[in-house]
């Protein structure tokens, strides 16, 4: 059984890096971060310097192959367990870890519609059937 990674929870650029990374589902160059963020328009230092606080942090592994002069980065926490960490986040600091009191809040500031609501509910109808 794998021990629990200890997460933080990560500033928006460096949470983009990471989502640019997991979307790309394998391990990558910071040149392949560059083209897919090419939008940013980010310095590859500044690049650089969020791929080594992310592996600081233990979210990114580092490694150059042999031979090769480009380091390679390997996502260490699944976009699922950083989704789970933020979620318990969201829900103890803001709503006593009620569900229910997040879902309220959000439809009471229209956050979320009845289209979103329905959709909700057919997934706890369907989440029910499967226990």
């Amino acid at each position: 059984m794998s021990e629990k990674k200890e997460l933080v929870h990560l500033p928006n650029s460096e949470l983009e890096i990471m989502m640019a990374i997991w979307e790309m589902k394998k391990p990558v160059s910071r040149l392949e971060i560059d083209e897919k963020l090419a939008e940013k328009n980010w310095q590859p230092t500044t690049v650089l310097k969020f791929l080594s606080r992310l592996t600081e942090k233990g979210f990114l592994s580092c490694e150059k192959p042999e031979g090769s002069k480009t380091n390679i980065y390997t996502a260490l926490v699944s976009e699922e367990e950083y989704l789970e960490f933020e979620s318990n986040s969201v829900l103890g600091k803001f709503c006593g870890r009620s569900v229910k009191s997040l879902v309220a809040n959000l439809y009471e500031n229209n956050t979320i519609n009845d289209s979103e609501l329905d959709e909700l509910q057919k997934f706890i109808e369907e989440a029910k059937q499967k226990r």
